[in-house]
């Protein structure tokens, strides 16, 4: 089950209900919040250091709204509504001399607006709609530090227009999610380091409208979702440059549309509608003079689907319309001299995935419509000016893709 995370932002509320026992006598409990933020958000943090000797951290989170509703031994019913018509920024800097540390990480996150609801041993109904922009939800986050040297360096920008999130224990669950994006949302971030004794992981991630659930110890859950992200972009990018690295990894990763939905125990059954309009954008580029592995990774997909049941029953009904902006994923590494480079691009329209059961007596009843009608592109390249043992590289576009997958006992 999600962990219920203590959230302290700008538009933040809270309402967590339990109850000793629950009984034919219980009541009814009932949740209505309403939530509108129209002045800029922002978060920013800057580390100036010369020498660090063990660690150095940096947390910058901006959020536009945050809502959570839960409970425990209760029927509770949900209605929460949330708008952002404001700019929310996060911005992280760290400048190192000589030594950024043994273990070095920043975390730098920006979201519009955000839900959240758990259910434990009851009964959660609910309408949950999200509403931003048209204005930008951006991350940022930078590494400078091209004389200075580190152990280990971890560095993840995020940027989310939209999410709703639901934990689920022995209870049941019925929620409608509307959600329509039309706020550009952008992750950038990268940086320059000298020297990396152990691994420098860069990531960045940008994602327009975003549903998950998850479950454990028998659950079930019906859902009823409209997503729409319908901003200019949704764009992700890294740039990083390395004297010398023993293990360096740099990740872009963009999605218009997500929903991600795991069960466990009885009846999981999705309704679904994804519309994605947005231009996407992934770019990841990577260099090291020196390297042991090196990889450059970038994804971008304008509609993901993915419901996934440990139990009896799946009954699946999507629609993904990929429409508009395009997809362009490019990976690029170069480097000197090393052992192992390579570059991964893949680019989506629309992908979709489901599940049930391979260790049960397992159903799945899916209906699945795909459309996309705009350009998608994949480009990755590898640069070894040099000597090197190895040079992947990897591309891969798909218009639409679609996975279902049942497997039962004993099956040949």
């Amino acid at each position: 089950m999600r962990r219920l995370a203590k959230i302290l932002a700008v538009g933040t509320s809270t309402a967590i209900l339990t109850s000793a026992a629950a009984t034919s006598q219980t009541l009814d409990s009932v949740i209505v919040s309403d939530q509108v933020q129209t002045s800029d958000i922002f978060a920013g943090q800057t580390l100036n250091v010369v020498s660090v000797s063990d660690t150095t951290t940096s947390v910058a989170t901006a959020t536009g709204a945050a809502f959570d509703g839960s409970g425990e031994g209760v029927t509770l019913d949900v209605r929460a509504n949330q708008n952002l018509q404001a700019n929310v920024t996060a911005d992280t800097r760290l400048d190192a001399a000589v030594n950024a540390g043994a273990v070095a990480a920043l975390s730098t996150t920006a979201t519009g607006v955000t839900s959240e609801s758990n259910i434990y041993n009851g009964t959660l109904t609910g309408v949950y709609t999200q509403r931003t922009g048209p204005n930008r939800i951006y991350s940022h986050s930078h590494v400078e530090a091209p004389q200075a040297e580190a152990g280990d360096i971890t560095a993840s920008t995020q940027a989310i227009g939209m999410n709703q999130g639901f934990g689920v224990s022995h209870s049941v669950v019925g929620a409608r999610v509307n959600q329509t994006n039309t706020a550009d949302v952008v992750a950038d971030g990268g940086g320059t380091v000298g020297h990396v004794d152990g691994a420098a992981t860069f990531a960045g991630a940008a994602t327009g409208a975003n549903v998950t659930s998850s479950s454990i110890d028998g659950a079930a859950q019906r859902y009823i979702i409209g997503q729409t992200n319908a901003p200019a972009m949704v764009q992700a990018s890294q740039f990083t440059a390395h004297g010398s690295a023993y293990l360096a990894t740099t990740s872009a990763t963009a999605t218009g549309g997500s929903i991600n939905l795991h069960n466990e125990g009885g009846l999981l059954d999705v309704t679904s509608r994804q519309t994605n309009e947005a231009y996407l954008r992934a770019q990841s580029v990577g260099s090291a003079f020196q390297f042991g592995s090196a990889a450059s990774i970038a994804f971008g997909v304008g509609n993901s689907f993915l419901a996934g049941n440990l139990g009896s029953e799946t009954i699946i009904d999507a629609v993904q319309l990929n429409d508009s902006g395009g997809v362009e994923v490019i990976a690029d590494f170069t480097g000197a001299e090393g052992y192992d480079a390579s570059a991964h691009a893949t680019a989506m329209g629309n992908a979709a995935t489901g599940f049930v059961c391979n260790d049960c007596d397992g159903r799945l009843v899916a209906t699945s419509q795909q459309v996309n009608s705009t350009d998608i592109s994949a480009h990755s390249s590898v640069t070894v000016t040099g000597h090197a043992r190895s040079a992947t590289g990897v591309s891969n576009a798909v218009g639409n893709t679609a996975t279902y997958f049942v497997s039962r006992p004993g099956a040949h």
